[in-house]
């Protein structure tokens, strides 16, 4: 009787293993060499060559699709913003910015997990940091980034087009962002530009600025 309890058990433990099921995997973003997937729910931000979670892997990713290898398969995914069955929707998260001394709109926050102060302007393209606070942030935007020239309010000045793993503002996290890295001191403050703005909803009101997540 023992034997066929043991033999029992055994054969239900490799039936469990067996019937692990496939994560459920989801293309959210996608960018030239990078894509943001979601894997059972875990958002990140993976680069061609890397793992992500659940072990998914990045092959090739652009504009219009990635290739990844789930459980040892290869397939192409595309942009997909249905969420799987059995996930709730994600709750959209939500900032208002107070209008700061001379109408401009002042905001803590991070760029790759390390602390930045923001100047929001709608008027720049990219968010923009100086060269100097790239290096404080450990940007390797020499090696990284594509070089450009850049109009300042002084006149032009050398840049170079990276792409930040992450910028957040309150708990409002974007990843996979463009962003631009100026020769010298300026800007002083880093600014909030549009490759971030454009990610998310905003609209001002009554001198608040708000901020809302759209995924």
């Amino acid at each position: 009787m023992r034997a066929i309890v043991l033999m029992l058990a055994a054969n239900l433990l490799l039936f469990s293993y067996g019937s692990t099921a496939a994560p459920r995997v989801q293309v959210v973003g996608l960018f030239p060499g990078a894509a943001v997937l979601t894997v059972d729910g875990q958002r990140k931000l993976v680069r061609v060559g890397q793992v992500g979670p659940g072990g998914v892997e990045v092959l090739s990713a652009d504009s219009k699709g990635a290739v990844l290898r789930v459980e040892g398969i290869e397939r192409q995914y595309g942009l997909s913003r249905e969420l799987s069955a059995g996930f709730a929707e994600p709750e959209r998260r939500q900032l208002s910015i107070a209008q700061g001394q001379g109408g401009h709109y002042w905001v803590a926050g991070s760029i790759n997990g390390q602390p930045v102060q923001f100047l929001v302007d709608t008027g720049a393209t990219s968010v923009a940091v100086s060269e100097i606070q790239a290096r404080r942030l450990g940007i390797d935007y020499r090696v990284d980034g594509r070089q450009m020239v850049v109009n300042t309010a002084s006149g032009t000045a050398k840049a170079w087009r990276v792409q930040l793993n992450s910028v957040k503002v309150g708990t409002i996290d974007v990843l996979g962002v463009e962003a631009v890295v100026v020769e010298g001191a300026a800007p002083s403050e880093a600014l909030l530009g549009m490759s971030f703005l454009g990610r998310v909803s905003w609209r001002e009101d009554q001198g608040v600025l708000k901020l809302e997540s759209k995924i």
